[in-house]
């Protein structure tokens, strides 16, 4: 398989469809990639108000790569979250608007000033004292929260993540959902759409359980508009993944610096049969469960070292280096189609790889690009020591 060129390198006529983008959104990738040529995407300053421990803090960031020191609870990964709030207007850490409020007060802000392509931008998240959040991009307020994704897109990694390997399917899908909903107006679209169509559907299964003449013509229409969301969900996670997993493989081999047979498979239950004709074989199942049991809400990745399964058999080493091939496979996916690099949010960094593994990523991710870079320690002088010897020039900060 041939590997994706930066999007930004081809022309309209010579474009190939069918490399990245294999349907209809050529149009819209490029026009993007052609304007942002050649930018560069920089958080000079961040204020927060309210928002978990800080009640009023202000920082500014002269660097590409900036430390964050301090002890466990001095908010490290709570300064983080902010500049991921920025990005997909939601915390990272699947907590509630109101949990992200500083304890005994009310509502929050937060406020980041960027340049894009030299171009200032602001980007401000309100959430009031009755809870209604608001977001605005140099003073215009969005109607709805997703027209906001993907414009001033991060990448985060986190201590949890190593869910991703370890955990459900549910943590791996996230992983597509979040790449593919910030390059994809209309998956992101097809996939809010799913959710809602889902929960009803559920719903209705449930009233079929006690109601003695269930509405049979309501779960059929709901059932088809499912079945349009998921084929679409399906198709595009397929197309988009042939491309991202021979990424993750090339990652994995230059964080890990071995030679290792790492497999990385899609699995869902639309690869053997249409969802309309599994849907309707699992209908009396799924009213007696009360559950729509068939769809892309059961997808998962599968994750394979040297032949056997990755979560049973690979070490921590190879764990945390997969890992962190996942989230750098995003990081370059997002940079191609954009053409430029998302910021880089490492939490905790040093706890989840080897000093050899550690050198080779920031190595990397230093030298042979050009994103802005976050990273959070507990040690001053480990990070101090660790950005000298590759190198680095940066900014720290002490909290």
């Amino acid at each position: 398989m041939q590997p994706v060129v930066p999007l930004i390198s081809f022309s309209k006529q010579n474009f190939d469809k069918n490399k990245f983008f294999p349907r209809n959104y050529v149009d819209i990738y490029f026009t993007a990639s052609y304007y942002f040529a050649n930018s560069m995407l920089r958080l000079r300053s961040i204020s927060l108000f309210q928002f978990r421990n800080y009640t009023v803090q202000s920082f500014a960031f002269n660097e590409r790569v900036i430390g964050i020191c301090g002890l466990n609870g001095t908010g490290k990964t709570n300064l983080l979250d902010a500049i991921y709030y920025l990005s997909f207007t939601k915390s990272y850490l699947y907590r509630p608007d109101n949990q992200n409020v500083h304890h005994g007060l009310q509502g929050l802000r937060i406020e980041g000033n960027y340049t894009l392509n030299n171009d200032p931008h602001q980007l401000v998240c309100i959430l009031r004292e009755n809870n209604k959040k608001e977001f605005l991009v140099n003073g215009e307020e969005y109607k709805k929260f997703s027209e906001h994704i993907g414009k001033y897109p991060c990448v985060m990694i986190a201590p949890d993540d190593v869910e991703l390997i370890n955990g459900s399917s549910e943590e791996r899908r996230k992983l597509i959902d979040t790449v593919l909903s910030q390059i994809n107006k209309v998956y992101l679209q097809h996939l809010i759409d799913y959710n809602k169509l889902l929960l009803q559907r559920n719903s209705l299964l449930k009233q079929f359980a006690e109601q003695t003449k269930p509405d049979e013509s309501l779960l059929e229409i709901i059932t088809n508009q499912l079945v349009e969301k998921g084929q679409f969900i399906f198709e595009e996670r397929k197309a988009f993944l042939e491309q991202f997993l021979p990424k993750v493989n090339s990652f994995y081999q230059k964080i890990s610096g071995r030679n290792e047979s790492i497999g990385v498979a899609y699995q869902s239950q639309l690869s053997s049969r249409d969802m309309k004709g599994l849907l309707s074989d699992a209908r009396q199942k799924e009213i007696i469960l009360q559950r729509t049991t068939i769809g892309i809400h059961r997808d998962d990745i599968d994750l394979m070292i040297n032949n056997a399964s990755f979560k049973s058999e690979a070490s921590q080493g190879q764990k945390k280096s997969l890992l962190f091939a996942l989230k750098l496979a995003e990081w370059q996916v997002l940079k191609e189609v954009n053409g430029f690099a998302p910021i880089l949010l490492l939490d905790d960094l040093f706890e989840k790889l080897d000093q050899e593994r550690m050198h080779n990523l920031l190595h990397w991710v230093y030298t042979e690009e050009d994103g802005q870079i976050f990273i959070t320690d507990t040690h001053q002088e480990r990070l101090i020591d660790t950005l000298k010897n590759v190198n680095i020039s940066y900014q720290l900060i002490a909290l």
